[in-house]
């Protein structure tokens, strides 16, 4: 009962509440539920199109000896734009228009020196992100904090009773320790392997990897607790991209 890989919620209590019986529940609510699922189910749609494109290009980028401008541009690019993103949206406009200058004259100066080794910068966001990842489920699991798949699950499905946090709990940890690994696993197969294969281990591997682990926890989740309306891999995904949806 958690949420999809590199979710991270707000760091709250969950309160056990009591679930109201089957007659008092609003027999309406399915329809709507369904009927408000449409549209971010088009969003998340557009999101994994737009991480695949991201993946074929950069496996590319890495493929080709003549694409290194292109690997450049998609390792520091991201970066770059939301640095500077951050700098218009915190700081005073002189102050923001003086770190876009100072980051166009940088790049305009160190690209030779960034096309040839683009490959660090890739390592360092692809190991930092996930290592990032796992510490936000980390810090989620310590004493008077919800852990992370807890919290989800009580926003998607709550109220939760006592088995069902104890279970969202225990999820926390193994994700936790999968993205910690994971971590760990791109740092030595950058220096264990040739570049093309660690490319495809960053741009497929690892997605295969985390819907391998989401598709278990989902199965496990059903066998052990009760279905939920309106729940599921599904719901998970539309929430850690659209957030959570109220009905009209």
């Amino acid at each position: 009962m958690c949420g999809p890989p590199g979710w991270t919620g707000p760091d709250r209590t969950v309160r056990l509440r009591a679930v109201p019986p089957e007659s008092e529940k609003s027999p309406q609510s399915p329809p709507v539920a369904a009927t408000a699922r449409r549209p971010p189910i088009r969003q998340l749609a557009i999101v994994a199109v737009l991480i695949g494109a991201y993946a074929l290009v950069s496996q590319y980028s890495y493929s080709s000896p003549d694409a290194k401008g292109l690997g450049a541009g998609l390792s520091v690019g991201p970066i770059v734009l939301i640095g500077i993103a951050l700098a218009w949206r915190w700081t005073h406009r002189l102050v923001a228009a003086l770190i876009t200058a100072m980051t166009a004259a940088l790049l305009y100066f160190y690209w030779p020196f960034l096309e040839t080794h683009y490959e660090w910068s890739d390592l360092v966001q692809q190991a930092g992100a996930y290592a990032m990842v796992a510490l936000g489920f980390g810090r989620s699991l310590r004493l008077g904090r919800a852990p992370t798949c807890t919290a989800l699950a009580d926003q998607l499905h709550g109220p939760l009773d006592a088995k069902e946090i104890a279970y969202t709990r225990r999820a926390t940890v193994v994700w936790f320790g999968f993205y910690t690994l994971l971590a760990a696993a791109i740092v030595i197969v950058f220096f264990a392997a040739s570049a093309h294969v660690w490319s495809l281990f960053v741009n497929f591997g690892t997605f295969g990897l985390m819907g391998l682990l989401f598709a278990l926890d989902h199965a496990i989740r059903h066998r052990v607790l009760p279905r939920r309306p309106g729940g599921g891999m599904i719901a998970a995904l539309l929430h850690s991209v659209t957030g959570p949806r109220t009905p009209r």
